[in-house]
């Protein structure tokens, strides 16, 4: 299939499915042809609002059929989308709002308090459009004769990465970056348009897993979207029933929650054909624990922002590795590499680094970044892992992560792992803190399962049995929950806060 614009292949699949549901949503369903007419109204009324190709446009809104139908207007419409993280502070959304230079706002009424606070800081910020409110003015617009085609090496739609330190960066992907991993993931997925898979989507939409795994991936392939704007154990449970829902989409700690639901949702869950989990490492005891559940695989795969994000997944109904993310899905190169660029052998920890048609365009207006991460063509994703001998891939960290005791390397992700396997844990997180002799320690913070009582000392025990003493959590702080971002991935920089909140203990 030739690489075009996310809409044109869009237009092509909504004339080949025409009927078929391309939303499932018990609000607004929409077939393929609805969508396609309302993301050209969409299209039209931004045109009519001034919007030209290459404007930005924030989006700013809940999981829906209404926040597709604007993705893939905002793209008509020639402009790029830059999506809101949800959890983000006030001051954050004003930041990303200037730094993208957007020209315009589609938010959703619920954020319309946060839109309220930010409107005087933002001076270069011409329109505001509230969904509840404007929508219906904006679709009334003369529909216009779009531009079929888009170049596509131009920027789709541009993501803002959590930093670590400092502010977020905005990761240019273009609409080859999209389509081509679309294509490749499709592939490594074995999606087949005549079994109508159905993508049950509560991962937020702003961020890249779901934009490319819950949006372009279904839309590309005859296949349906469920938005779900929340999640919600028992109602995600009931959803997938109602839905008939095939593939599920989620984070490591929404298998944990799924896992506590009462027995009469089993039965719901079993309904699902698979699982998919990114974002971050899936306990190997979390999957096995859902699995022997529900009887529902579970395939983990990996990829950064800045490569669509898709660049590795076990194979669906292949060899499955535990603890590995899998192979490179076709058409994407992966390597392990020193800190000199230089690629290491199998079975040896290093930076893994990836090439291929779906590697961002860059950084939005910050050239030296974007240097700085690439060793020539290739992206250093900033993770530490090895690869085997049948190429499948093994996150053991990220380097930003990793804990050195007195000179020897410490991965959280070992020492999770460990944690994860003893019986009273529901999750687990490890943090280095600084420490006046040994450089940094290993520091453990846990929330326990419903009914079970703090004990350190027999946790410490436990890891004793089966880690280094390097290794060994020098303190277990007990949490109710961990902290989590937007995509329910646990959050270790809000933990090493907490931790120096914590640094007059003696450790």
């Amino acid at each position: 299939m030739k690489t075009r614009s996310f809409p044109e292949h869009f237009r092509e699949a909504a004339a080949q499915f025409a009927e078929r549901p391309a939303i499932v949503d018990l609000h607004q369903p929409l077939s393929y042809a609805e969508l396609d007419t309302l993301s050209d109204r969409i299209a039209s009324g931004l045109s009519a609002r001034g919007i030209k190709a290459g404007d930005h446009i924030g989006l700013y809104g809940l999981n829906s059929a209404i926040f597709v139908a604007l993705y893939l207007g905002i793209q008509k419409a020639g402009a790029v989308v830059v999506p809101i993280n949800l959890l983000y502070s006030p001051e954050e959304v004003a930041f990303i709002l200037n730094d993208a230079e957007v020209k315009l706002l589609v938010y959703f009424d619920h954020f319309s308090p946060v839109v309220s606070a930010i409107r005087s800081k933002l001076p270069n910020l011409g329109t505001f459009i509230c969904v509840e409110q404007d929508l219906p003015g904006l679709l009334n617009s003369e529909l216009r004769t779009l531009n079929p085609e888009l170049d596509c090496d131009s920027v789709a739609v541009i993501i803002y990465t959590s930093g670590t330190t400092g502010h977020p960066k905005g990761a240019m992907l273009t609409h080859r970056n999209l389509v081509s991993d679309a294509l490749c993931a499709t592939q490594a997925l074995k999606l087949r348009s005549e079994l109508n898979e159905r993508f049950f989507v509560v991962l937020p939409m702003f961020h890249a897993f779901a934009a490319m795994a819950g949006i372009v991936i279904p839309l590309l392939n005859g296949c349906s979207i469920v938005p779900v704007p929340k999640f919600e154990p028992a109602l995600t449970a009931d959803l997938i029933e109602k839905t008939g829902a095939t593939i599920f989409l989620g984070v490591p700690s929404m298998y944990s929650l799924l896992l506590r639901l009462p027995e009469k949702h089993t039965a719901q869950i079993q309904k699902l054909r698979f699982c998919v989990s990114g974002g971050a490492a899936l306990p190997t005891e979390v999957m096995q624990q859902f699995e022997k559940r529900f009887g529902v695989l579970i395939y983990e795969g990996d990829g950064p922002t800045e490569c669509s994000p898709v660049t590795c997944v076990n194979p669906i109904e292949g060899l499955r590795k535990p603890q590995s993310v899998g192979p490179a899905i076709p058409g994407v190169e992966m390597k392990i590499m020193d800190e000199h660029g230089e690629e290491l052998p199998c079975g040896t920890v290093g930076e893994i680094c990836v090439r291929g048609p779906n590697v961002m365009k860059g950084y939005w207006k910050q050239p030296e970044e974007t240097a700085k991460s690439f060793f020539g063509d290739w992206f250093r994703t900033g993770d530490l892992g090895t690869e085997d001998e049948d190429h499948y891939f093994y996150i053991v960290d990220r380097i930003k992560d990793m804990v050195i005791v007195n000179g020897m390397n410490v991965y959280p992700r070992v020492v999770e792992e460990v944690l994860y396997k003893y019986e009273a844990v529901r999750e687990a997180a490890v943090v280095g803190q600084p420490h006046s002799l040994h450089g940094e320690v290993p520091v453990a913070y846990i929330s326990l399962k419903t009914g079970a009582s703090e004990n350190e000392r027999e946790i410490r025990r436990f890891c004793m049995q089966h880690l280094g003493r390097h290794e060994i959590p020098r303190k277990v702080i007990f949490m109710n929950e961990l902290p989590k971002n937007a995509a329910g991935k646990i959050v270790k920089r809000e933990l090493r806060k907490a931790g120096e909140i914590e640094r007059g203990v003696n450790l």
